[in-house]
């Protein structure tokens, strides 16, 4: 079966004009960012350069040549910075319309003989393969740090396209295809070119998923971790312990002492800054499958999974020892805030997380009675101290 490889190319051409068009809606939208803009542009012109190469032979050549082939690149490029817009990327304008300027004034030479088909071939499928491996990294990159699903089902996509244009070109090195009739009876390229199309229509739609797979996690992120210090919050310390399946817990209560004359003396500035500082390292000093929740204020809870009370007790003075030493290091601060930790580990007569929590509470305000800036673990003394 051959198919028609100019159908093959008003398909294309009116499959990108669909979905840049709704991605230029979507940006008109202003709930999406800036990427909606720069891949409904890319689409648009991928499509009206397919539509003018479509047009060879009908339409002049420096129509369906010279523009449909720099049309068709410079949608392959922008289509590499419209991913990186999405991920945040920083993307210059001067340096893109350069990239992009480099890029199209070869096509240009190879359009000054418009018999030279396999010539022009061979350097778009070359552009455009580059092109796909670079959102593939992309693609990766994201995936491995927003762990979007989506992300790295967009780098798969990408897989074929490439080999595709790579194939491609190869055919149009060893003469396969191109000569005298680009849409002469080739199967390979009518193969390849409808084969191309499935996955760019594919690709416009994962990207859609990936913003809403990332807008979900935005609203997580909001629902379950404290904006300031990025801790979990009551919400998504409950939500991480409804999935634990352990029954041992060490429970570690922490709280800065003098934490209000600091911010009177010194502004809630630093005082934001040692609440971030806390933070930093607590986690430091926590194992990876430990919990840190900001509780309120100053108040703070690390809860550590299968420990022992020497474990426990050990790792709590490891935050308050590497807290000290980093808030003395941070200059023109006449106090120098410390912590003050309480240590429960549950046992199978505590009755609950609520109750384990009683215990560390009553634990940290034992030791700020004995002193502040010490840790102090649960021997059923606080209640009737």
């Amino acid at each position: 079966m051959i198919l028609d490889l100019r159908t093959i190319y008003v398909v294309s051409a009116m499959t990108c004009l669909v979905l840049g068009s709704v991605h230029l809606a979507a940006h008109h939208t202003g709930r999406f960012g800036r990427w909606p803009a720069w891949w409904g542009a890319s689409n648009l012109l991928v499509g009206i350069g397919s539509f003018c190469v479509a047009l060879r032979e009908v339409a002049p050549s420096f129509i369906s040549v010279d523009a449909g082939n720099v049309m068709t690149i410079v949608g392959y490029v922008l289509m590499v910075f419209a991913v990186r817009v999405f991920a945040d990327r920083p993307v210059e304008k001067r340096y893109c319309a350069l990239v992009v300027a480099c890029i199209s004034l070869p096509v240009l030479m190879f359009t000054i003989d418009p018999s030279a088909v396999s010539e022009r071939l061979l350097y778009v499928s070359i552009v455009c393969c580059v092109c796909d491996l670079a959102v593939l990294r992309e693609g990766v990159g994201i995936f491995r740090r927003e762990k979007l699903f989506s992300a790295g089902l967009l780098a798969w996509l990408y897989v074929p396209t490439a080999a595709i244009f790579f194939v491609r070109g190869l055919l149009a090195a060893t003469g396969e295809i191109g000569g005298p009739n680009p849409f002469g009876s080739s199967m390979a390229h009518g193969w390849m070119a409808a084969t191309a199309v499935v996955f760019m229509a594919l690709r416009s739609m994962v990207i859609v998923l990936m913003a809403a797979e990332r807008s979900r996690n935005q609203l997580i992120g909001l629902a379950h971790y404290d904006s300031l210090t990025g801790a979990l919050n009551r919400g998504g310390l409950a939500q991480r312990l409804s999935e634990r399946k352990t029954q041992s817990l060490a429970l570690l209560a922490i709280d800065i002492d003098h934490f209000k004359q600091l911010n009177d003396l010194h502004g809630h500035v630093v005082g934001d800054q040692m609440l971030k500082l806390l933070v930093q390292v607590a986690e430091s000093a926590l194992r990876p499958g430990d919990l840190l929740a900001r509780l309120g204020g100053d108040e703070f809870l690390a809860v550590l999974k299968d420990v022992a009370d020497d474990g426990a007790v050990g790792a709590a003075e490891r935050i308050r020892l590497a807290f000290a030493s980093a808030a003395s290091q941070v200059p023109g601060l006449t106090i120098i805030p410390t912590l003050s930790i309480g240590v429960a580990i549950s046992t199978p007569d505590d009755g609950g997380f609520e109750r384990l929590l009683q215990k560390a509470d009553e634990a940290l305000y034992y030791s700020k009675r004995q002193g502040r800036n010490r840790v102090e673990a649960w021997s059923g003394r606080e209640q009737a101290a």
